[in-house]
């Protein structure tokens, strides 16, 4: 098949073989050389920033890098300012890849990479589909992804999906009348790998399971899944792979770096050290051990149109005790930063929890298909769930009890059955939102 991705990538500016031929280079470094080239990396790029970017330079105060821990942590609020105020000498809003933020923090903004860090990204991503026999130039791929409704942006994005080898799902309405015909696409057509936000595929999945079908008896050329943007909680993970039929990849990512970690076929959550550097960070900026949870603070080594150093992505996480500088493993990923709940007794617990909790406990009979929980008071919170028929008082107390058990009681709850969830102009899901 005629190589049209690597194409189109080309056309537009972003330099791919070059990008390839480097990130190989970087892959195939010794232990000893790759400590040389990260060192070497971060000098050069902090150094690039703080001669070339006025925003880092004030940022920084600095106009050499002395210690790289002193370094500030650069969070996105610093970052809502205009692109232009941003932008690296020498570079403009013409001569930059730009693109903007999910918001899914609740903090967006408007980014840039200069072109050949893009054309890295893209290689990136590339080298570790490849992992499972993913090739962006013939591989079709099923996208369970949002679409913009604006005429020009859904035209402009029907064209990529073209370009890219994709049929795109749009996830704004999964009722099952859609997801009937979600089916017979997967019947008429030769999807080799799913790749989109969670919540969405696993609603698919759901759906499956109710008429009993596994999806490779319909589609038999599927070979592998891959699910981002969202939590992929361990009961989901099985259900994926008893109703598709295939291997379940776990991605983790953001528009404004990379791909961040990516499964790796052992199973092991591998993050990227070719083009980023990740650490785990405590309140005061310094790194954590290896098996201690902290900050989720990243280095873009390659980007040279806008500094990410230090960058705090909004997320928790926890690095595996068994990672190298060389081959890090996220060991969990605990959720975002701002989805702290607040609780009486001044206790403060991650959102996910009551997401877990009730999970656990409604997964039960399938009959719940998706839910979110919000916070609303310091002892008050909102449960809006999709469901087939309405949860019985007794499931209600059984969720309460857990609740009160696992974060503390006395806490008010108002279930809500809805026809469909609120979700973001992306077509992601929040599990969980504080409104204090």
């Amino acid at each position: 098949m005629f190589p049209l991705f690597n194409l189109s990538l080309q056309l537009n500016g972003f330099p791919i073989p070059k990008a390839k031929a480097e990130l190989q280079k970087i892959v195939a470094l010794s232990e000893k050389e790759y400590l040389l080239f990260l060192t070497n990396k971060k000098q050069e790029i902090v150094d690039f920033h703080l001669q070339n970017n006025p925003f880092y330079q004030q940022l920084v105060g600095e106009t050499r890098m002395e210690n790289w821990n002193d370094l500030p942590v650069l969070n996105k609020k610093n970052l809502q300012k205009p692109l232009l105020e941003r932008l690296s000498k020498g570079y403009t809003p013409r001569s930059v890849y730009i693109n903007k933020t999910s918001g899914s923090s609740g903090d967006p903004f408007v980014f840039a990479k200069d072109k050949y860090s893009h054309a890295l990204t893209w290689a990136s991503n590339i080298y570790r589909f490849g992992w499972y026999g993913i090739d962006f130039n013939s591989s079709y791929q099923a996208r369970f992804y949002g679409i913009p409704m604006d005429f020009i942006g859904h035209k402009k994005e029907r064209f990529k999906d073209f370009l890219s080898h994709r049929f795109r799902f749009s996830i704004f309405d999964l009722s099952d009348v859609v997801l009937e015909q979600f089916l017979t696409d997967f019947k008429t057509k030769k999807f080799d790998y799913i790749n989109g936000y969670t919540s969405s595929i696993v609603l698919f999945a759901k759906f499956l399971q109710q008429k009993n079908i596994v999806l490779t008896t319909i589609c038999p050329s599927l070979k592998v899944c891959m699910v981002t943007s969202e939590m992929l909680f361990e009961t989901d993970k099985i259900l994926l792979e008893t109703q598709f039929g295939i291997p379940i990849v776990n991605e983790y990512g953001a528009s404004e770096l990379d791909l961040i970690a990516f499964q790796n076929p052992d199973g092991d959550w591998q993050v990227n050290a070719e083009t980023l550097f990740v650490e785990i960070l405590d309140e005061n900026n310094q790194p954590v051990p290896n098996g201690t949870q902290g900050r989720v603070v990243i280095t873009s080594l390659f980007n040279k149109a806008h500094p990410f150093i230090r960058y705090e992505i909004g997320d928790i996480g926890v690095l595996d005790e068994k990672s190298t500088l060389q081959k890090p493993i996220l060991k969990t990923l605990i959720g975002r930063t701002n989805d702290v709940a607040l609780l009486p007794s001044g206790k403060k617990s991650p959102g996910l929890t009551f997401y877990y909790v009730t999970k656990s406990i409604i997964e039960d009979d399938g009959n719940v298909k998706e839910f979110l929980i919000k916070q609303t008071k310091i002892d008050s919170f909102e449960i809006d769930y999709v469901s087939e028929t309405e949860l019985t008082l007794k499931q209600i107390q059984k969720i309460e009890a857990a609740i009160a058990m696992y974060l503390e009681p006395n806490l008010m709850f108002i279930f809500t059955r809805k026809t469909t969830l609120e979700r973001s102009n992306r077509g992601k899901l929040k599990q969980f939102k504080s409104l204090l």
